[in-house]
Order: structure tokens, then C-alpha cells, then sequence
């Protein structure tokens, strides 16, 4: 499968997927965001009150509608209409409290995580949008030993955000009667390959991102935001044909 030209995500940054993402399908090398602290006491304490005055307003609501139409039934007046208004508002609006509490609690939420929310969305800016190849290794029922690599590929979410998504690209079994040097030779091999091949993604990614950024002037202007992308576009193909002009290394 070949890698997505770099020029299409230049200006993309991660999106909030990633914070829930499960960290097999996640590059190592980018790391962990910080988990958000535990649910504070206080919003724990609005929500119980909404919740406790949604029942209360309900079962006040439904006794007054009853009291007004025994009330409209027995004797009429003013005072029977009055209650199966009210009883008719409390009922209707009842989930208000639900909401109100909800808005409250995920305002005081917020300010408590504050500071792991904005170091959340510093680890998503940080996160430049390349190929990575990575290689581990894990042990079988039987003792063999399995490796694996793995490519994690960015992906466009729209709104110039990005996924990463992984793959499996190639799976070697070898058997417990192999040398342990012989298995860790090829390990490091197949590390040092993927290692390599991350690096290229990455120098093909910087190419393009600094072509972008000198071609930019007006990040608010989209057609601007084509050009430039067009400019990182040709200085990767001149990269890449500039490559392929050199004369092949003879040993």
C-alpha cells in the first residue's frame, strides 16, 4: 500500500479521536495523552440534585393536575384551573432541572480540567501527520517467537484533521529451536528497516511542510491554502526526481 503524499495533510493536525484511541492502534512513538482526572465531587453533586429535583418536579406536577381536575370536578373555580396550570408547567418542564444540572456540572468540569485538556490539545498539535513503521515481537502458546510489523498510516478525517490507521505488514514466526541470536538479529534488522523507512516518511513530510509554510501568506484565505499546498506538492516531487537523477550506489 503506498503512503499518502504528505502535501494533502501539511496543514491537518490529530483529531480528538485519538484521546480514546487504543494504544495498539496508535504509533509508540508519539506516546500517550494524559488521562483527565476523575470526576470532581461537585459535578457529581449538581447531577444529583438535578436529577433529584426532575422526580420531585414531576411527582408535584402529576399530584397538582390530579388535584385540579378532582378540584374542577367537585367545585370548579379559579383554584382548580390554577393547579392544573401549574401541575401542567411542572410536568412539561421537568427534565429543565436535568439539563441545568448537566450545563453546571460539565462548566465546573472543565475548569477543573483545564490544564490536562489544553496539554491534550498540545499533544494533538505535536503530532505531525507522516507514516511510522514499527516492529515488535511476542510469544505463541508454543514458545515461538512472532514478529511483527506494522505501519500506521494518517488518514483525513475532513475538516483538515487526521487519523492514524494500522495495518499489519508483515508477520514471521520462528520456533523455539531457533538461537536466541539468530531471533534477535532478525529483529533488529527488521527495526532498523522500519526505523529507516519512518525517517524517509518523515524527511518526505518536513519537505513538504516547509515548502507549504514559505508558500503561505494568509492562513485564512482558502485559495491561498490550495497554492501553498500545490507549492508542497512540487517541491516533494522535485525532491523525489532529484532521487531518482542520481546514479545508483555502486559497491
Amino acid at each position: 500500500m503506498l503512503s499518502m503524499d504528505p502535501a494533502e495533510l501539511v496543514d491537518a493536525t490529530a483529531d480528538e479521536r485519538l484521546l480514546s484511541e487504543p494504544q495498539a492502534n496508535l504509533p509508540a512513538a508519539i506516546g500517550r495523552p494524559e488521562p483527565l482526572p476523575p470526576p470532581s465531587a461537585a459535578r457529581k453533586q449538581i447531577v444529583g440534585v438535578g436529577a433529584t429535583l426532575t422526580g420531585v418536579t414531576l411527582v408535584t406536577g402529576t399530584a397538582l393536575v390530579v388535584l385540579g381536575v378532582v378540584l374542577l370536578i367537585v367545585s370548579g373555580g379559579v383554584s382548580a384551573i390554577a393547579a392544573l396550570v401549574v401541575g401542567i408547567v411542572l410536568i412539561s418542564t421537568h427534565w429543565g432541572w436535568v439539563h441545568v444540572a448537566e450545563l453546571t456540572g460539565n462548566a465546573i468540569e472543565n475548569r477543573h480540567n483545564s490544564g490536562a485538556l489544553d496539554r491534550q490539545r498540545m499533544w494533538l498539535e505535536q503530532i505531525e501527520p507522516y507514516t511510522r513503521y514499527e516492529v515488535t515481537t511476542s510469544v505463541d502458546e508454543d514458545g515461538s517467537i512472532r514478529i511483527v510489523r506494522t505501519r500506521y498510516q494518517p488518514e483525513p478525517t475532513g475538516s483538515r484533521r487526521f487519523i492514524f490507521t494500522s495495518a499489519i505488514e508483515r508477520e514471521e514466526v520462528h520456533s523455539a529451536e531457533e538461537t536466541g541470536a539468530a531471533v534477535t538479529e532478525r529483529a533488529e534488522l527488521l527495526r532498523r528497516e522500519a526505523a529507516a523507512n519512518t525517517e524517509r516518511e518523515r524527511e518526505r513530510f518536513r519537505i513538504a511542510a516547509d515548502a507549504y509554510e514559505t508558500a503561505l501568506l494568509d492562513a485564512g484565505d482558502e485559495r491561498e491554502r490550495q497554492a501553498a499546498r500545490r507549492a508542497a506538492s512540487e517541491a516533494l516531487s522535485e525532491q523525489i526526481n532529484a532521487n531518482l537523477r542520481e546514479p545508483p550506489l555502486v559497491e
